[in-house]
């Protein structure tokens, strides 16, 4: 027997994408992730259809970051540091305090329609499917794709774009159902680099057809972000390879060749003009810890770090700078960290506190984040400033 074909109401149905595939039937509901109604309509539409699967636009990490309210409790700050993974968490924080910026002024749950769908899933008894690429392997792909230059612009646009404190109107809202939250914090950013729309969106829409594609039953729901639901139509006809799409880039032997590089000439023209003069070489090793490690301190002391910090920013920077195996921040958020150890109020307050710019610097987890991402890149500048410098006196010593 049949199953009785269910008739949504119209503005229900104005949400939905019909697909067929063979005998699988597909919903796509196009949702904005921050707007009350969306999760409203998700709850209406997969109660009224039964479906026997729900996908939904989350993959492991955001799943548990969004069920577990504790998670944060759990983070280890130290390994984060040890691990590399500082701006990592950090460029995380500041995307997802874009998106409780938005759920706050309009007094919804940050991914209220995915844990809607969620839930949904449980009552109805559908097989819950976290249908979104890792979003780790989504922001490496995206980082191996720029440059230096591309990679400093990236987190400004993602940091100015927060702190912006006009509010917007419902309708407004509304019509960020046009887009997700990553993309439209980013849509600026990729009209200058439109090569960041392949692992952004496109690749995306891959892996979220497929995942859909071979979601267990005959009918399935997908709660998407509504910027997805084109893609998805045409890709979904198509076969995808997850384990290639979920591959993290293999890091370039150029710029680690050339990290070895700069190194080593800066450290063989010191040399050398320790051999022909005494006198300028010294200058030289005095310009080069000048340099380095003002500009180190300088980034530290923008983060509110502890004098501890700064000194050790200051003094780590002159021997980090040659060595691409070591970052001034890493040392500098170790001491920030050690000193001014996050507490459990810290973690519960995070996601209240990364809303808003003072409190990324009140809030002790943030501050370590900042503390090695500003030394990095104060470090960095003092190496090109304290480098250029380093040839200056060379040149000095051998034409006179």
């Amino acid at each position: 027997m049949e199953d009785t074909p269910v008739v949504l109401p119209p503005e229900l149905e104005e949400a939905v994408t019909r697909l067929t595939l063979g005998e699988k039937e597909i919903l796509l509901v196009g949702t904005a992730h921050v707007s009350r109604r969306s999760a409203e309509q998700v709850k209406e539409i997969i109660e009224m259809e039964r479906p026997d699967a729900v996908c939904v636009e989350l993959d492991e990490q955001r799943y548990q970051s969004i069920i577990s309210g504790n998670k944060w409790k759990e983070t280890d700050i130290f390994k984060i540091i040890k691990e590399k993974k500082a701006t990592l968490l950090l460029m995380n924080l500041l995307i997802s305090s874009f998106q409780k910026r938005m759920a706050k002024q309009f007094g919804v749950t940050p991914g209220q329609e995915m844990l809607q769908g969620i839930q949904s899933a449980q009552e109805t008894g559908a097989a819950l499917v976290l249908a979104d690429r890792n979003i780790q392997v989504t922001f490496s792909r995206i980082w191996h794709g720029l440059g230096l230059k591309g990679r400093a612009q990236l987190i400004l646009q993602i940091f100015m774009s927060l702190f912006e404190g006009d509010d917007i109107t419902e309708e407004e809202m509304e019509k960020l159902k046009s887009k997700d939250t990553l993309n439209a914090m980013l849509s600026e950013f990729t009209e200058h680099f439109p090569q960041l729309k392949v692992p952004l969106i496109d690749e995306r829409d891959q892996y979220l057809s497929q995942k859909i594609k071979d979601a267990p039953g005959r009918k399935v729901v997908a709660v998407l972000g509504a910027a997805h639901v084109p893609g998805i139509q045409e890709e979904i006809h198509k076969d995808h390879d997850l384990a290639a799409l979920s591959r993290v880039p293999a890091k370039r032997k150029g710029p680690g060749m050339i990290g070895w590089l700069i190194p080593a000439v800066i450290i063989g023209i010191i040399g050398y003009t320790f051999y022909l003069n005494r006198d300028a070489g010294i200058r030289q090793s005095i310009s080069w810890v000048l340099w380095n490690g003002s500009f180190s301190a300088i980034g530290a002391t923008l983060a509110f770090a502890h004098p501890l910090a700064i000194l050790t920013a200051f003094l780590a920077a002159p021997i980090s700078s040659l060595n691409p195996l070591l970052a001034a921040g890493w040392f500098a958020g170790i001491v920030e960290a050690y000193i001014r150890r996050p507490n459990v109020q810290d973690f519960e307050n995070l996601t209240d506190d990364v809303t808003s710019l003072k409190g990324f610097w009140k809030n002790k987890v943030t501050r370590i984040l900042l503390v090695v991402a500003l030394t990095n890149v104060g470090s960095s500048l003092g190496t090109f400033i304290g480098g250029a410098d380093v040839i200056r006196l060379f040149l000095e010593t051998i034409s006179g």
